[in-house]
């Protein structure tokens, strides 16, 4: 009886931090895709946007890892693989702004478009910071750090592109460089997906 209730109690406890480090992160994104989304439209960056669209993406995906905290494998399968379309979402916004900035080439405004990426970088990183102490509990909270680490990864190749153009004096950085995330996003989107199928399938065998 006392092992059963010292489980009960290490659950309770493990589902406890999983809400506040969820509700947190939703939060810090929520409030980061407001800044992303006027720093794009004035930066007119391709990559920016990338990065605004993710942190939508983010946002209602914790929101959505909130709400299955503590609920059957099953429901947290479902879950998974719904995230991984709105990576899916994501990826299609980006491909779409980047057939359009194919034939409109102009040069993103630097300044603002490396501003926003590093405080967009440093916000990303104290998700993943958060979340990582959570990245092995279920298939949930995997997925979100997932989601977290190509946060990561992509502020730092925005960073990177703002360098780029501003050396080259071109958009094609931008250009390419968002179609690297494109890649990257579409990767992740599978990846996440399949391993919500995985789960879902295990737990009705």
């Amino acid at each position: 009886m006392a092992d059963c209730c010292e489980k009960e109690m290490d659950v309770t406890a493990l589902e406890a931090g999983q809400r506040k480090v969820l509700l947190l992160v939703m939060i810090i994104n929520f409030c980061t895709f407001g800044g992303m989304v006027i720093a794009s439209w004035l930066s007119q960056s391709s990559a920016l946007l990338s990065g605004t669209l993710d942190n939508l993406g983010d946002a209602l995906t914790y929101a959505l890892s909130l709400a299955v905290v503590g609920a059957g494998v099953m429901a947290k399968a479902k879950v998974a693989v719904f995230k991984g379309l709105l990576i899916g979402l994501a990826a299609l916004g980006v491909a779409i702004q980047i057939i359009w900035r194919l034939y409109h080439l102009d040069m993103p405004l630097v300044t603002t478009m490396g501003i926003a990426a590093i405080l967009n970088l440093l916000a990303n990183g104290l998700c993943l910071m958060l979340l990582t102490p959570h990245r092995h509990d279920d298939v949930n909270m995997s997925s979100v750090w997932e989601c977290s680490r190509n946060d990561v990864f992509e502020g730092l190749a925005v960073i990177a592109t703002a360098g780029l153009v501003w050396l080259t004096q071109s958009g094609i950085p931008d250009v390419l460089v968002a179609t690297l995330l494109l890649a990257m996003f579409c990767r992740s989107a599978f990846r996440v997906m399949s391993s919500g199928i995985a789960e879902y399938q295990t737990a009705r065998a």
